[in-house]
């Protein structure tokens, strides 16, 4: 099982630590997005590699004769509702379309681009700071944490917490 205090790494360093390329696009993602570090940015392309490798090893079994196929197309139609809950793919997706996945579409599910889209914040960078300043909800829960991916569903319930000068502001308007 392990030690419960070490927890495992969500993320995988590059293997070559000085491209450049990478290093440019890196950096204009964690701009556009306000990431605190590259770490985070990790911890999203682990989560696309991961859903890609389970999309190729899907292809593979589709084409199996038999019953193995068929168990392969029902697991297929769960990992896309899945994705689709998440919001990332749309209802009809296919698996073709996980492997057309991008860690932008990633990043824009976690709750710091929403509250900006949203316009509950006027900047990337202050969405974040009202998020781990406790003044953020969702669906009347504070959420602190910036990264936490937003359903589809729950995406219309994000608001200021009932107790924060920001909501308090809003309703004096």
């Amino acid at each position: 099982m392990g030690d419960p205090k070490r927890q495992k790494k969500k993320y995988v360093t590059p293997t070559h630590p000085w491209d450049k390329a990478r290093l440019e696009k890196e950096i204009q993602l964690v701009v556009k997005y306000g990431l605190r570090n590259k770490r985070e940015l990790w911890k999203f392309q682990n989560i696309l590699r991961k859903y890609r490798r389970v999309a190729r090893d899907l292809l593979a079994e589709i084409n199996l004769p038999g019953k193995e196929g068929e168990y392969a197309k029902a697991k297929a139609q769960m990992v896309i509702r899945k994705l689709h809950r998440m919001g990332i793919l749309p209802e009809n997706a296919t698996l073709d379309d996980i492997l057309n996945l991008t860690v932008e579409d990633f990043l824009e599910r976690r709750l710091q681009t929403i509250v900006y889209r949203q316009g509950l914040a006027n900047s990337i960078k202050q969405a974040r700071q009202l998020i781990t300043h406790r003044h953020i909800a969702v669906d009347g829960r504070r959420v602190t944490s910036p990264g936490y991916i937003v359903t589809r569903d729950m995406e219309s319930k994000i608001s200021f917490y009932k107790n924060s000068p920001f909501a308090k502001a809003g309703e004096a308007e």
